[in-house]
C-alpha cells in the first residue's frame, strides 16, 4: 500500500515551486528597473556651475606661481655651482649635484673608444654599481651619441644598457642627454623618474647639460690660453758675450709658431682626454707617482696620436707631449711619470 503523507506532499511541492519561480521573476523585474534607474542618475551626476565657481573662488591664484619659481631658483644655484668647477673631472661631478633637487636618480657615463664607461652616480640604491664594465651603446642610443637625436626620452635598450651596472629597477620615466666637446660627444647623463612617474622638470635638467658642454669648452680654452714662461732675459748692463752665448746653444732651427702653437695645443687636448677619463688613476699619480705604469696603454696611444701629426722628431727634440704629460699630470714633478720609455 502506498503511503497517505506521500500523497499529500506532491501538491505542496508543486505550490511551492510555482511559488518561487513568481518570486524570482519578480525579483529579477525589481532588479533590472532598480539598475536602470541608478544607470539614468549617473548621466546626470556631475558638478554644476554653482559647485565649480565656489571651487575656483577657493582656490588661491597665488599657490601655482610660488611652486613654479623654485625650479627657477634651483636652476640659478645649479648654474653658479657649475661656474665654479676648476677642472673638466670637477665639472662633471659638480653636474650631478647641482641636478639632485630636480630629479630623482641620475648617473654619468664616458665614452671612449665607443663604449660607455660609468663614471659617477646619485640616488640610486644602496651598493650601485652592481657590475663593472663598459656598456656597447644599442641603436637607440648611438642616434644621441652622433647627433642624430638631440636626447633619448623613452626606455628601452639605450636605457636598459646603461641602467644594468647601477641597477634593476627601470624608472616609468626617464631621460638621456649628451655632453659635447668640439662637436663629439664625450659623455651621456641619465635621470629618470625613480618611484615617481615623471621627471619634473627635463627642460631645466636639458638646460644644465647644455651649460655642462659649453664649460667643458672653456676649460679647456682655458688650459690653452695659460700663458707659457718666458724667457729671462739678461739685464742691460750685461757684457755683449752673454748674447753671442745664448745664440750657440739654441737649436739651430726652431719650429715654426704657428706648428708649435698647434702642436701644444694638441698635446693639451691629448692629455686632458687622460685627465678627463681616468681621474682616479691620475690622482693616484698625483700622490704615489709611477703615471705612466698606471695609464701606459692611454698615454702610448696619446703619444702616438701626437707624433702621427707632428713626426717623432718633433716630439724627441722640443718634447712638446712629455713636457704637457708633466705640467698637468705630474705637478710639474718629472719623478712621478715614472719609466717611460720616451721620457
Amino acid at each position: 500500500m502506498s503511503d497517505p503523507r506521500t500523497e499529500e506532499k506532491s501538491p505542496n511541492d508543486a505550490l511551492r515551486i510555482q511559488l518561487e519561480a513568481w518570486l524570482n521573476l519578480k525579483n529579477q523585474a525589481l532588479f533590472e528597473e532598480v539598475m536602470a534607474t541608478w544607470q539614468g542618475a549617473l548621466a546626470k551626476f556631475h558638478p554644476d556651475e554653482a559647485l565649480l565657481s565656489g571651487l575656483r573662488g577657493t582656490v588661491s591664484p597665488s599657490a601655482p606661481s610660488g611652486h613654479s619659481d623654485l625650479p627657477d631658483t634651483h636652476l640659478a644655484t645649479a648654474l653658479d655651482l657649475l661656474e665654479a668647477a676648476t677642472s673638466q673631472s670637477d665639472l662633471l661631478k659638480r653636474l650631478l649635484d647641482a641636478l639632485a633637487p630636480l630629479v630623482e636618480r641620475s648617473a654619468l657615463f664616458v665614452l671612449k673608444q665607443g663604449l660607455a664607461s660609468l663614471y659617477t652616480h646619485r640616488g640610486f640604491e644602496t651598493g650601485a654599481p652592481l657590475r663593472s664594465g663598459a656598456v656597447v651603446p644599442p641603436p637607440d642610443l648611438e642616434a644621441v651619441i652622433h647627433g642624430l637625436s638631440r636626447s633619448l626620452r623613452s626606455t628601452g635598450p639605450g636605457y636598459s644598457a646603461l641602467l644594468s651596472p647601477i641597477s634593476r629597477f627601470e624608472a616609468a620615466d626617464v631621460a638621456i642627454f649628451p655632453i659635447r666637446h668640439k662637436k663629439k660627444t664625450v659623455a651621456l647623463l641619465l635621470v629618470d623618474s625613480g618611484l615617481r612617474q615623471k621627471i619634473d622638470h627635463p627642460v631645466q635638467v636639458r638646460a644644465l647639460t647644455l651649460a655642462t658642454s659649453a664649460m667643458l669648452a672653456s676649460l679647456a680654452a682655458g688650459k690653452e690660453e695659460e700663458p707659457r714662461p718666458q724667457p729671462v732675459e739678461p739685464p742691460a748692463s750685461a757684457p755683449t758675450q752673454v748674447v753671442p752665448e745664448a745664440i750657440e746653444i739654441a737649436p739651430p732651427t726652431d719650429l715654426d709658431p704657428r706648428t708649435r702653437a698647434a702642436a701644444e695645443r694638441l698635446a693639451r687636448v691629448l692629455v686632458g682626454d687622460v685627465e678627463l677619463y681616468f681621474p682616479d688613476k691620475v690622482a693616484k699619480a698625483h700622490r704615489q707617482g709611477n703615471l705612466y705604469g698606471l695609464l701606459r696603454d692611454e698615454l702610448e696611444r696619446s703619444r702616438a696620436t701626437f707624433v702621427d701629426r707632428f713626426g717623432e722628431g718633433v716630439e724627441i727634440q722640443y718634447r712638446i707631449f712629455t713636457s704637457t704629460i708633466i705640467q698637468l699630470l705630474c705637478d710639474g714633478d718629472a719623478s712621478k711619470l715614472g719609466a717611460a720609455p720616451w721620457a
